[in-house]
């Protein structure tokens, strides 16, 4: 299974981007499929997940009404629309598959891409 991050970049605050990630090698529609960012010198944490069963969304607090999840299951990728950015969005970005719950945590995934580093300039 491979996943491909892409779409990071450097952006002004207030600023939109938008990621994606391609999935190969699964049955994309029948995993749920996640965001998570790693700030330099921080931990990994949670930002978006979308479920296989009804596509239902879960955001973090902090990117809750600015971040968007979506997924096209006949593509095998899943976006992440990004708007409003702050300078704390700065991070790398990974994008996860997994089948367990919760979808919050980075253990119910067991693909994960190799990140795309986004840098919000304030």
């Amino acid at each position: 299974v491979q996943l491909q991050a892409s779409g990071g970049g450097l952006v002004q605050a207030g600023g939109s981007l938008r990621l994606s990630c391609a999935a190969s090698s699964l049955t994309f529609s029948r995993y749920n499929m996640g965001w998570f960012r790693q700030a330099p010198g921080k931990e990994r944490e949670f930002v978006t997940a979308v479920g296989w069963i009804g596509g239902n969304t879960i955001y973090a607090d902090s990117v809750k009404g600015r971040f968007t999840i979506s997924r096209d299951d006949a593509k095998n990728t899943v976006n992440l629309q990004m708007s409003g950015l702050k300078s704390e969005d700065t991070a790398v970005y990974y994008c996860a598959v997994g089948t367990n719950f919760p979808l919050t945590s980075g253990k119910s995934y067991y693909y994960w891409g190799q990140g795309t580093l986004v840098t919000v300039s304030s």
